[in-house]
């Protein structure tokens, strides 16, 4: 019997690294659509909450505060410092080329089970504003 398993957590994206009962652990390396300059929706996951723990590198998380007109909160992820994001909150995160999460959630998280808001022009650029402390 193996006494412990290891897992590799590099590459880019996101990957499911195992489960365990209705958990998922995951990691999630900077890839494209992640960049600050290519991000353009914001989700929810309506049956779970979200951990997300920054390893290396730096995440810009966002929060929609209001739907009509959206309106977002900024703040950025501090290593090793633990995220919980609730259930139905709408969330998007900026990575930087080196950035490394850990990601925890219900292991059946899927797009079947989540939302998605795609942003215009404007609300992409306040979310850029936001990130470099350009807000007015």
């Amino acid at each position: 019997m193996k006494l412990y398993e290891t897992y590799d957590a590099s590459g880019i994206g996101y990957q499911k690294l195992f489960d365990f009962k209705s958990w998922r652990i995951a990691k999630l390396n900077y890839i494209q659509e992640l960049d600050m300059k290519h991000l353009n929706f914001i989700e929810c996951h309506l049956e779970t909450d979200e951990v997300f723990v920054l390893l290396n590198g730096s995440c810009d998380m966002f929060l929609m505060t209001n739907e009509n007109p959206r309106t977002f909160d900024h703040f950025k992820l501090e290593q090793h410092k633990i995220y919980r994001i609730p259930k139905g909150v709408y969330h998007a995160h900026a990575l930087s080329e080196d950035a490394q999460l850990l990601i925890v959630e219900e292991d059946d998280t899927c797009d079947g089970n989540s939302d998605r808001i795609y942003l215009n022009e404007d609300e992409m650029k306040q979310l850029q504003a936001l990130s470099q402390g350009d807000v007015k």
